[in-house]
């Protein structure tokens, strides 16, 4: 069956970086695209970023994560990566990967992913 597991979530102080990875058992990452989202406590989940399929190669992020974070993808591993550098407090919640049927501009609506991971969690704190 068709499975996505995050890694790299882990407590940081403020200012700091991690690498969140997305692996891919069971189906090839190079046709879909996929999102990373983020629920912190208390809140509702939001999309952090997309990117579209290999041959695409669109990435798209939101207004919070614009300039710190970066998605990318290692194809040959199966895997898609964010990148989030000078992490702030609010930043802090478990992340989810998840992968969908390409739409043509944009991130898919939640509703329209197919796949999702179990999540890792990221923690910002002095």
């Amino acid at each position: 069956q068709l499975h996505l597991v995050e890694s790299g979530g882990a407590l940081v102080q403020p200012g700091g970086s991690l690498r969140l990875s997305c692996e891919g058992s069971g189906f090839s990452l190079d046709y879909y695209v996929i999102g990373w989202f983020r629920q912190a406590p208390g809140k509702e989940r939001e999309g952090v970023s997309c990117i579209h399929s290999k041959s695409s190669g669109r990435t798209y992020y939101a207004d919070s994560a614009k300039g710190r974070f970066t998605i990318s993808r290692d194809a040959a591993k199966n895997v898609v990566f964010l990148q989030m550098n000078n992490l702030k407090p609010e930043d802090k919640g478990v992340y989810y990967c998840a992968a969908s049927a390409p739409p043509a501009l944009g991130c898919p609506h939640p509703g329209w992913y197919e796949h999702w991971g179990q999540g890792t969690e990221v923690a910002v704190s002095s």
